[in-house]
């Protein structure tokens, strides 16, 4: 055999190697068809464990994205602002997708804020307890001129929790292999607070509240089943 017909040979084994890769990542299957339907506006509380909606002022999260690109990438949206007892304010962003393939995938956070005009002073992995289990989770600090807003959130695709661009190709991509297209949701909480480290722990007495207000079946919807309890991710 030639030195050409090898290369060729190579050449048409990587094509088709290619080829058959393309339609395993091709999904024929969505777990969002087969899931239960639910409505995030009903499915989070108003009001839970010392923290409730505020009656009248100003209640509106500024999302950092274009509503248009909200609406092609999400099938639901939810913005609030709960306040406790000590005037402190949370803002709350749900955003839910059908579909998690390359092209609707869900946006993450430091990709969406500086679009915005943010900085992205800081970010890095975390995990939150709840109960026994450990919630993975990532932390960032935007700044906006004056305004700092220390954000964190976690994004959930199909039944796993991911944080950063690795995690979330590498879950989609496995679900592709599978010929599942996964759904998904992104979490996401944070304040206006210079005070970062204040302003986290008290992020997640919020996320701790939230979650224990909810039915199993419904946190699910929001973190999946399959939470790490490893405390180092």
């Amino acid at each position: 055999m030639t030195l050409f017909t090898r290369r060729a040979v190579i050449l048409a084994v990587l094509m088709l190697g290619a080829s058959m890769l393309s339609v395993a990542l091709t999904p024929t299957q969505r777990i969002a068809v087969e899931a239960a339907q639910f409505d995030l506006e009903a499915l989070i509380p108003r009001q839970f464990d010392g923290w409730q909606m505020p009656v009248g002022g100003i209640q509106a999260v500024v999302n950092p994205q274009a509503q248009e690109a909200l609406g092609d990438l999400y099938s639901q949206t939810l913005s609030r602002t709960y306040i406790n007892s000590d005037g402190r304010r949370i803002m709350l962003s749900l955003a839910y997708g059908e579909d998690q393939s390359s092209h609707k995938r869900i946006h993450r956070p430091e990709i969406c804020y500086p679009a915005q005009g943010f900085q992205i002073t800081s970010k890095w992995k975390d995990t939150i307890s709840l109960d026994s289990e450990m919630v993975p989770i990532m932390r960032i600090i935007a700044q906006h001129g004056e305004r700092y807003e220390p954000v964190t959130y976690w994004i959930r695709v199909g039944d796993k929790l991911v944080r950063g661009q690795v995690e979330q190709t590498l879950t989609r991509l496995s679900y592709g292999l599978k010929g599942i297209m996964p759904d998904g949701i992104l979490f996401r909480v944070s304040e206006i607070n210079k005070d970062s480290q204040d302003s986290f722990a008290l992020q997640d007495q919020f996320i701790r509240a939230l979650l224990s207000s909810l039915t199993q079946t419904d946190k699910e919807i929001l973190t999946g089943s399959l939470i790490s309890k490893e405390t180092n991710n």
